[in-house]
């Protein structure tokens, strides 16, 4: 079923306390499905994450992904007072010498939560080698949240390792501390969060991956996705009064054939503003190979009506007020698609600049503080350079965009912070590759072409 995103592009104010950035511009709106830049202006890299928030700051973890290979090379976090700007803090668990998480090996799914009982902040991940044959969960720990976090091997349960894979976290009112596991398993952990009691239930969602939980209404939501290696798909999720059961799956909780907005879950935030709570999706926009670059985050807010959740409609941008309500609001951008210079063999079939041709190039020159790009994605799409310079011929953004879907759709693909006023110039490259894989089941996935389709600039 082809399903068009509905694409907000829109700008509001963020209510909650500014954060200042050293080099790079500012945002202020969660904007979903496009590269999102941190105080240096190096892409945030930050993926399968969650959100643990500490003090007055939220602090994101998340695979430190590279564009050359799988291989684990290390956990990030970055700091936040508006969830909307980050800073870029540490790798907090970089690559092991030896071991579950040593070279060649895979890190995946990092969630971190604090344990009551200690004040220790412990992480979990899935570690397993490079044809995820040899699935274990492993946990760190560290005394302060964006520390260097010791790692200490397998979280065990009677002794024994715990043979899973996807994983998630949940953290209940009353202190207590839960892994969450593919096939639908729930783990409850000891007090100190660095083993487990028992098993509270176990095969509640078979073929179900990417687990996360949330609370509201007095209902547990346990969100899943379905098996499609880095391809996204329509997750759903289950609902109980209680952990222990029982769980009724409810189906999808996003539009049928909107393949969850392109995307796949991770994790759900509670914002707690003055006197309510919204809940906020987390998901993830694989790019594979060109995971550390090109893969976005796809973050919504959640609609929950008694026992029933659901993201209905795709929110481009978005930001919260102080009551934790999310606000979209239109921009005043203008198009500035007349003004571009072509090098290269692109089409204008339909009003939109199109073309396979590696090496093909867009500029558009502007003197403004913002830019952003919309296009067309489809299963024929691939991958672009982005360079944005300033009027010193300076680099100030640079990065690789996935146009790719599996439905087609047109919705924002570039978006910069607010920089200086200046004479800027961006330029779009084809680089004649697109996103393409087989998974250990030996199914293809991706795209079948490097095609790059722009629909639109805007300049503010």
């Amino acid at each position: 079923m082809r399903v068009l995103a509905i694409l907000l592009l829109n700008l509001v104010i963020v209510s909650l306390p500014a954060l200042s950035q050293e080099k790079g511009g500012r945002y202020n709106a969660i904007t979903s499905g496009v590269a999102w830049f941190d105080q240096n202006n190096k892409e945030i890299n930050a993926h399968g994450a969650c959100i643990v928030k500490e003090g007055d700051r939220y602090y994101l973890f998340g695979e430190y992904k590279s564009d050359t290979s799988n291989a684990f090379t290390g956990f990030s976090c970055y700091s936040s007072t508006d969830l909307v700007n980050w800073t870029f803090e540490n790798v907090v668990l970089p690559q092991q010498k030896a071991g579950l998480l040593g070279p060649d090996r895979v890190g995946e799914r990092v969630k971190v939560m604090k344990c009551p009982s200690t004040g220790e902040f412990v992480m979990y991940m899935h570690c397993d080698d490079m044809g995820y044959k040899d699935p274990h969960v492993g946990y760190a720990t560290c005394k302060t949240i964006s520390g260097d976090y010791q790692f200490h091997g397998d979280l065990l349960l009677d002794g024994k390792y715990l043979k899973r894979w996807d994983l998630g976290t949940f953290q209940d009112s009353d202190g207590k501390g839960y892994v969450l596991t593919h096939e639908g398993f729930i783990y409850e952990l000891a007090d100190d969060y660095k083993s487990v009691n028992r098993i509270v239930v176990s095969d509640m969602a078979h073929g179900g991956e990417s687990p996360a939980m949330f609370r509201a209404n007095g209902y547990y939501f346990w969100l899943f996705s379905n098996k499609t290696s880095w391809e996204r798909n329509d997750n759903y999720y289950l609902v109980s009064k209680s952990l222990e059961g029982s769980w009724i799956n409810k189906g999808n909780f996003a539009p049928i054939g909107s393949l969850t907005w392109n995307s796949q879950s991770s994790f759900v935030l509670p914002v707690v503003g003055k006197g309510d709570t919204l809940n906020m999706y987390m998901g993830d926009r694989w790019s594979y190979p060109k995971q550390g670059s090109a893969g976005t985050y796809v973050w919504q807010p959640i609609t929950v009506t008694g026992d029933e959740m659901s993201i209905p409609v795709f929110q481009g941008s978005w930001s919260f007020d102080r009551h934790s309500q999310w606000l979209p609001i239109k921009t005043d951008m203008k198009s500035v698609k007349k003004d571009a210079r072509c090098i290269g063999n692109w089409s204008m079939g339909g009003n939109v600049f199109k073309s396979n041709e590696k090496g093909a190039q867009i500029s558009v020159p502007f003197k403004g503080s913002r830019i952003s790009v919309k296009g067309l994605s489809n299963n024929t799409s691939g991958y672009a350079s982005v360079v944005l310079k300033n009027g010193q011929n300076e680099e100030v953004l640079n990065t690789i965009v996935d146009f790719y879907s599996l439905y087609e759709n047109s919705s924002l693909k570039f978006n910069s912070p607010v920089l200086a006023q200046d004479n800027y110039t961006l330029t779009i490259e084809v680089l004649g590759e697109h996103p393409a894989w087989s998974d250990k089941r030996k199914s293809d996935y991706g795209s079948t072409d490097n095609y790059i389709i722009i629909e639109d600039i805007y300049i503010k």
